[in-house]
């Protein structure tokens, strides 16, 4: 295992692995550091330094990599769900009901701008055709909705 030319290949591997591991993975930046550093051993690999110098730029470069990349997954990780993208913009928007929204969870239509969803209620009142409403949630496919006005969106 002391050969120079199995641990080119040893280094290239580990370094694919954490890459493939990173995009695999829900989270910020676990994995992407020791990739570096597997990376950074790799190039050392294939410049014939020895396996100790190898190991030791691994695990500096992967240490200090992580420690670069916490701020900014820490702060990836506060912003949270972001309202007003996708399907969430509809939150707090008004519509009109078009078919039935029964009580209990079953399920209507409603017209929210131009667009139709199926509507549920949020209180499980039953909501009869023509019915003005706000969006109070988005879940899936489903808008959840109530005949009460939304509350004020905060200003950022």
């Amino acid at each position: 295992m002391d050969d120079p030319e199995i641990w080119r290949w040893i280094w290239m591997a580990v370094a694919a692995t954490f890459f493939v591991g990173e995009m695999m993975t829900a989270g910020s930046f676990f994995l992407l550091p020791f990739a570096i550093g597997a990376v950074v051993a790799t190039i050392l690999a294939f410049l014939d330094v020895s396996i100790t110098g190898q190991w030791i730029a691994f695990v500096t470069v992967s240490l200090a990599s992580f420690l670069a990349m916490r701020p900014l997954a820490r702060r990836l990780n506060q912003q949270g769900q972001v309202d007003g993208i996708g399907a969430r913009r509809l939150v707090g928007a008004s519509g009109t009901v078009l078919e039935q929204i029964g009580g209990e969870g079953k399920l209507g239509m409603a017209r929210i701008d131009r667009e139709e969803w199926r509507a549920q209620s949020a209180t499980g009142e039953s909501l009869s055709p023509g019915t003005l409403i706000h969006v109070v949630e988005v879940e899936g496919t489903r808008v959840i909705v109530s005949t009460a006005p939304p509350p004020p969106k905060p200003e950022n």
